[in-house]
């Protein structure tokens, strides 16, 4: 049992070094993407009064900033996920017990971040939202 344990002693390190990295790589790419979609909502703030003035439904205001946020998250898959299937295939010796095309974790994390992504861009398009459409357009 002791050399069992040895012997997969590095595996499982690795195995729980790249969840660390890569649970802080999905926190920071949500904190940039609610950064951008923050910033975004506020350049935009005139126009969002101006619409929300005119009578534009909040929910299709929302509806602007979540697909930008969709496709900026949309973008970064387009090239994450061909480069995470070409590392898998390179670290498949470490990842022990993980195919290096398991399809659970290629479908998984990516309907994982789209979540997350509409999550960060529909809170700054909520708040931007419930602003009075005089005072954002007095803010420019």
């Amino acid at each position: 049992e002791h050399h069992v344990r040895e012997a997969l002693f590095l595996p499982r390190l690795a195995g729980t070094l790249f969840a660390v990295f890569g649970t802080v790589g999905l926190l920071l790419a949500a904190i940039g993407l609610y950064g951008i979609m923050n910033h975004t909502v506020s350049l935009r703030l005139r126009e969002i009064g101006i619409r929300m003035a005119l009578g534009a439904q909040t929910s299709s205001v929302e509806r602007l900033f979540l697909r930008r946020g969709l496709q900026l998250t949309a973008a970064g898959l387009a090239i994450g996920l061909p480069a995470a299937f070409v590392i898998a295939k390179l670290f498949n010796s470490i990842l022990y017990g993980i195919k290096p095309n398991d399809a659970i974790t290629f479908i998984s994390i990516p309907l994982f971040l789209a979540f997350v992504a509409l999550l960060a861009s529909y809170i700054p398009a909520r708040r931007a939202t419930k602003l009075d459409p005089m005072i954002a357009l007095r803010y420019e």
